[in-house]
């Protein structure tokens, strides 16, 4: 790869530039191709790294194709930007509300948007050292930069190189969607690979989606000091998620000054000469509102299309992305897929569990199975929400009877404390045991708190093992014991409640 032909990340500054040099290097010499491969892996994010290097790491002859940045969305353009961001938006709500601490901050203070986005590009630049191109080479991984695409069974093509294998993984992941909304198409917008591009403030910007990213990037850039309006043509925000969770995260959106528009309908989008104009009714209400940028966070796509997948019998479609089975396992025998061109848990986290799977089923022969994976998620607003399992419209799907267990935060004497008792712990149990199919955390650091009800899942631990466990006091975790509290108070009968009375009348 020359110089001429390497990517760019904008602003042009000294941290992107090392960045790209780390991710993209513009020197890159790729090696003469091994006569085959244990394992080519086609993308460089989360998924393809982590298959690339564990699997040289036991031994295997890997080859490691990236058609522009290793790192993926992750490194550059998702996980480790937005929470760089969203860190710096708490920050200054922190300052904002400090006078209910007792802490009086001069009238006046403001936030620098160009320091923070540069610190962003710093510490970007900073992790990009550990998906680096150099630092594969080191581990065993042949690294090949292009365009891959099959040309048969057992071969890919990149750059003019021809890779044959025994085994492969698509590893291409997603990218963003662009929503069905008139005029979309005559109108510049941002995605989440374009947000962090920007340098200077938005006044006033339009967010279409009210999933995770738009419900972040929309109380990031409220919290900031722009004019938010965020859109949402379903009721409510945050869809997936458990409803008075979401009711709560809204309600925060809504004090930090987002407009949350959902319902929305009869969306048309133009230009004017102010800006962005946006039409739109919710609520029985008309909108026009003109915005100075756009933000679309509606979905993602996976990428498929250039994949050449026909060529080695590869079932795919566009919506979905990469057929596979509970293995992972396409219908080619001897490829693999994984992460977000073929799941619907769209996460780093999932993705890296995925290769570790496909690790083990394609190089030896394992039949681990992808829905025996205890996957949690978690939306970085502020409180945030954070899921595993089941919900209880699934359960009810899957006939599944359950209990729910719900602790207030409200009565857990930390979130009191840090005046973050708006929020919850819910854990849904098979009913009348105390086995745990899901649950879900609202509140301050709930990210950080569903890995202890994670751990118990994955490892068939009940909630009475739990209420058993000790926790530090005060602590927000010490949330999730009260649950555990919670389920042994309701073995407590009224018989039982009777037996009792009559061991301690008796043994006065």
């Amino acid at each position: 790869m020359n110089r001429e032909s390497q990517q760019r990340m904008v602003p042009d500054d000294a941290y992107n530039r090392a960045l790209v040099e780390n991710v993209q290097p513009g020197h890159w010499l790729p090696p003469a191709p091994a006569p085959r491969y244990n394992l080519v892996v086609v993308g460089g994010g989360p998924v393809g790294l982590v298959a690339a290097v564990g699997a040289a790491g036991l031994g295997a002859k890997v080859a490691l194709v990236e058609r522009q940045f290793l790192g993926g969305d992750c490194l550059n353009y998702g996980c480790v930007p937005s929470e760089a961001v969203i860190s710096a938006a708490r920050i200054a709500a922190a300052v904002r509300d400090a006078a209910a601490f007792g802490v009086n901050v001069p009238e006046g203070w403001t936030t620098d948007f160009q320091a923070v986005m540069e610190r962003m590009r710093r510490l970007r630049a900073e992790l990009s050292r550990h998906d680096s191109a150099e630092r594969l080479r080191k581990l065993g991984v042949d690294v090949f930069f292009g365009q891959g695409r099959f040309c048969g069974p057992d071969a890919v093509e990149v750059a003019g190189h021809t890779l044959r294998f025994r085994k492969a993984l698509i590893a291409t992941g997603a990218r963003a969607a662009a929503p069905a909304i008139d005029g979309i198409e005559q109108v510049e917008y941002l995605t989440n690979e374009t947000v962090f591009s920007l340098t200077e403030l938005p006044r006033r910007i339009g967010v279409i989606g009210a999933g995770p990213v738009g419900c972040e990037l929309a109380q990031t850039f409220a919290r900031f000091g722009a004019e938010v309006f965020l859109l949402e043509s379903l009721h409510g925000i945050l869809p997936r998620e458990d409803r008075d969770a979401a009711e709560i995260v809204k309600n925060s959106l809504v004090r930090d000054g987002v407009h949350v528009l959902c319902c929305s309908h009869s969306v048309r989008l133009s230009r004017n000469h102010d800006g962005i104009l946006l039409q739109l009714e919710s609520h029985g209400q008309k909108y026009h509102q003109v915005v100075d940028r756009l933000l679309v966070a509606a979905g993602r796509w996976p990428n498929v299309e250039t994949l050449n997948l026909e060529a080695a019998g590869v079932a795919y479609d566009t919506k979905t992305g990469v057929h596979v089975d509970d293995c992972l396992r396409t219908t080619n025998r001897r490829i693999f897929a994984a992460g977000d061109v073929c799941s619907r848990y769209k996460f780093t986290h999932a993705a890296d569990f995925m290769a570790r799977l496909v690790i083990r089923n394609a190089l030896f022969g394992g039949r681990g199975k992808a829905s025996s994976l205890v996957i949690p998620w978690c939306t970085y607003t502020s409180p945030e929400i954070a899921h595993v399992g089941l919900t209880p419209q699934e359960a009810e799907t899957k006939g599944i009877a359950i209990d729910t267990y719900t602790q207030p935060l409200d009565q857990v004497d930390r979130a009191v404390l840090e005046d973050q008792a708006e929020g919850f712990v819910r854990v849904y149990t098979k009913k009348g045991t105390d086995t745990i199919v899901g649950a879900t955390i609202v509140g301050a650091n709930a990210g950080d708190a569903i890995g202890e009800i994670t751990l118990a899942m994955t490892h068939r631990l009940g909630l009475k093992k739990i209420a058993a466990t000790i926790h530090p006091y005060p602590t927000q975790a010490e949330a999730v014991r009260k649950v555990g509290d919670l389920y042994n108070r309701s073995r407590l009968t009224p018989f039982v409640r009777w037996l009792f009375g009559k061991w301690l009348a008796w043994t006065r």
